[in-house]
């Protein structure tokens, strides 16, 4: 990866497209809010391929994370939660909990940031729940 300054933060080309980072949200995406969005996507990503390799569809999940910064030491990132909201079939209580510690486990990046960022799941499954989102 290579990053080119702009006037306020810098900008990368990837396979997706342009990526624009800046600490001015203003000017592209604070590095702090693609750090969790990495832990949040990588968590989910793992989730849902071993949910269906247990042959249980996922319709939709929603990751809510709520972030803890620590001001006096540079606004530092010290614990990401994430709630999962699921809706899907077979999902049960014991076999989503089970599916958690293992997509801990294999999340390579969870695994990155461990030794220095609290990170905690918690889930609830949406019974009836129909909606297919991106």
């Amino acid at each position: 990866m290579e990053f080119t300054m702009k006037e306020v933060g810098f900008r990368t080309t990837l396979e997706y497209g342009e990526l624009h980072v800046a600490g001015d949200e203003a000017h592209g995406f604070r590095p702090y809010q693609l750090l969790v969005s990495s832990v949040a996507a990588c968590s989910g990503g793992v989730l849902r391929k071993i949910l269906e390799k247990k042959r249980l569809h996922v319709k939709n999940m929603t990751i809510h994370a709520n972030v803890t910064r620590n001001e006096r030491e540079a606004n530092r990132v010290e614990a990401i939660h994430l709630h999962f909201v699921l809706g899907g079939e077979g999902l049960t209580e014991e076999k989503v909990a089970k599916s958690l510690e293992v997509a801990r486990k294999n999340c390579p990046i969870v695994r990155s940031v461990e030794e220095c960022i609290r990170i905690t799941e918690t889930f609830e499954i949406k019974k009836g729940s129909e909606n297919n989102d991106e």
